[in-house]
């Protein structure tokens, strides 16, 4: 099909509840990491200037605990990749989480808002580099060589998310909306429904989530229940009929 005849783009804003079915533990549920620890203390710059070991050590222990879970892509992160390769036009998966399950999936356009596991960044060059190696004090940029100035490539309270621009380009081109185990709570990713239907009023938008959340009233379609059981009849659905 020519390129000037594809039909809208499909954007699927993903949260903790697709993932939490694959093993991973959500931030804000009952037993969470927000109730085990205190953040303030471990995921903000603050604490990055007044503490680097207990930051690091937080970050290589959530890590690690990453890795014995033996996480694997569950049905709904393949649901998603499926309907990437089956439609037509544009899908892109704007995540909230910093794991890499789609792309484990199959899934090739992910933007990681909040950062990637996996990955470093330099506070000194800028540099961002794919390591899984803990971090420490001592820890020495690759790059520049700086010493003390490695930190974890996601985004800490307070800070913006990645990739602003980028989300915003995707949004524009949107004609459905998922929103996929989300809360719909926290700013901007919470906005970005109201956003695509500003552009495109012509735009759907679908709510998949375990209960209503919020921003309920903004989405023309409510689908309860865990993601592994409700995203991918919900793909077969677009892919058959599509979404109009």
């Amino acid at each position: 099909m020519h390129q000037d005849f594809l039909p809208p783009g499909i954007v699927a804003l993903t949260g903790a509840g697709i993932s939490k079915e694959s093993g991973i533990d959500t931030f804000r549920d009952e037993g969470g990491l927000w109730q085990r620890f205190d953040l303030e203390e471990v995921a903000t710059m603050e604490a990055w200037h007044r503490d680097k070991k207990k930051v690091l050590d937080f970050y290589n222990d959530t890590r690690r605990m990453f890795r014995a879970a033996h996480m694997a892509p569950n049905a709904a992160h393949k649901a998603l990749a499926l309907l990437e390769r089956k439609y037509e036009g544009e899908v892109t998966v704007i995540t909230q989480n910093i794991d890499p399950l789609h792309e484990q999936a199959g899934s090739q356009r992910v933007i990681h808002m909040h950062g990637r596991d996996g990955e470093i960044r330099c506070m000194s060059c800028g540099t961002v580099t794919e390591s899984d190696a803990d971090l420490s004090p001592a820890s020495v940029c690759p790059h520049c060589k700086a010493v003390g100035e490695l930190r974890p490539n996601i985004v800490w309270f307070g800070e913006m998310p990645m990739h602003m621009d980028e989300i915003d380009a995707v949004l524009e081109r949107c004609g459905l909306f998922l929103s996929i185990g989300t809360s719909g709570d926290v700013y901007p990713a919470a906005g970005f429904v109201l956003q695509v239907r500003r552009h495109n009023r012509r735009a759907r938008a679908v709510e998949l989530n375990l209960e209503p959340t919020g921003n309920e009233t903004l989405f023309h379609e409510h689908i309860y229940g865990p993601a592994t059981l409700t995203v991918p009849p919900y793909v077969e659905r677009v892919l058959a009929y599509g979404w109009k």
